[in-house]
């Protein structure tokens, strides 16, 4: 089992969205999740729409009346997927706990002892660095730091990774942590700056993966949902699906399987995957153009050679191979950015003009 972490004192971060369809993407990959929401504001709880009676505050308080156990508070959201809620009781937590030997472990015991199989356990931590989050650093193994990429986001993470080391120092428990960067805008150079800046302070602890902006996310927390109940074809659930394939990636015991169980499991991937993906071909009319691109969420609105279309007598076409779901795209004509005139499918972006859809079952 994997104790994950997600923390950021800094607030509106994404920690939370990451949290829930983090666990709802593993979910999804057949793995067994419990998300433990520890951050008093109780934004996981009522993001997936849970009205609890008892909390996390009840399991880890010994001052409250209603004494309980995790297995008596979780509640299940869907299929290989559970919480175990948050309240704004929790906040009284800390005070509680401020005078009391070994108060930094109180989660780690609780879960030490935690019966229920799970492949995952995900804590989505307070945003700040109280002794909440001290607990869930100290009942982890692994920690992912969502980041955006904007230059105050960063300013925090030396005093985040401080507080790691002091875990490890302090309480002889190791603890490993990687950055995500979430929303993630494409379209301004900004964000490529500093993307760059995030490699390089932290290239061998950064996701391959990272969320793009997506106003999906947003739209299903605010239904009570996770993505995946939500729209589970758009650019948000796919992000947070990879991330998820990524972190499966890690697991130590996936290389232990014999050999033949693995290509088999490998075999039946892949098979079931070619079968999602189709060819489409793209074609626009630009005689006098002298470089076209073709640029959507399917490429993260790239241009490169990848995205180089090529012309004949006047019309430059491309063909690309895309999996089952719905993309926004388009043209750029000689650095102008156009909507496909051919395909009456648009819908308005959040920067005032027209992407054109394509849906590909």
């Amino acid at each position: 089992m994997r104790i994950i972490s997600i923390t950021n004192q800094k607030g509106g971060c994404g920690k939370t969205t990451t949290a829930i369809n983090l666990a709802a993407s593993l979910a999804q990959n057949q793995r067994r999740v419990l998300l433990v929401d520890l951050d008093p504001q109780a934004h996981a709880t009522s993001g997936l729409n849970i009205k609890p009676d008892l909390s996390i505050y009840n399991v880890l308080s010994r001052l409250t009346n209603k004494k309980a156990r995790i297995e008596d508070i979780i509640k299940n959201v869907g299929r290989n997927f559970d919480i175990a809620p948050s309240g704004i009781v929790l906040s009284t937590l800390e005070q509680e706990l401020a005078g009391e030997i070994g108060r930094e472990s109180r989660l780690w015991e609780t879960l030490n002892v935690f019966k229920k199989e799970y492949d995952y356990i995900l804590i989505d931590c307070p945003p700040n660095l109280g002794i909440l989050t001290i607990n869930a650093i100290r009942a982890c193994s692994e920690v992912i730091i969502p980041v955006e990429a904007s230059r105050f986001a960063l300013e925090g993470l030396d005093q985040l990774s401080s507080i790691i080391e002091l875990v490890r120092d302090r309480l002889n428990h190791e603890v490993s942590f990687q950055v995500l960067v979430v929303n993630f805008d494409s379209r301004l150079q900004h964000s490529f700056r500093i993307l760059e800046r995030i490699k390089n302070n932290f290239r061998n602890n950064l996701f391959k993966n990272m969320i793009h902006v997506n106003v999906r996310l947003k739209e299903a927390q605010y239904a009570g949902t996770h993505i995946f109940n939500y729209d589970k074809y758009c650019r948000g659930a796919k992000d947070y699906f990879s991330l998820a394939r990524e972190i499966i990636t890690q697991e130590e015991t996936f290389p232990q399987a014999p050999m033949a169980e693995v290509e088999k499991r490998m075999e039946e991937v892949l098979k079931k995957e070619l079968h999602k993906i189709c060819e489409v071909g793209f074609s626009v009319s630009a005689p006098s153009a002298k470089e076209v691109y073709i640029a959507g969420d399917f490429n993260e609105w790239k241009l490169n050679e990848e995205s180089r279309m090529r012309q004949d007598k006047g019309v430059w076409s491309k063909r690309l191979k895309l999996p089952i779901g719905k993309y926004h795209y388009r043209f750029v004509i000689d650095g102008t950015w156009i909507e496909d005139a051919s395909n009456p499918s648009r819908e308005v972006n959040p920067y005032g003009s027209v992407d054109s859809l394509l849906e590909v079952l």
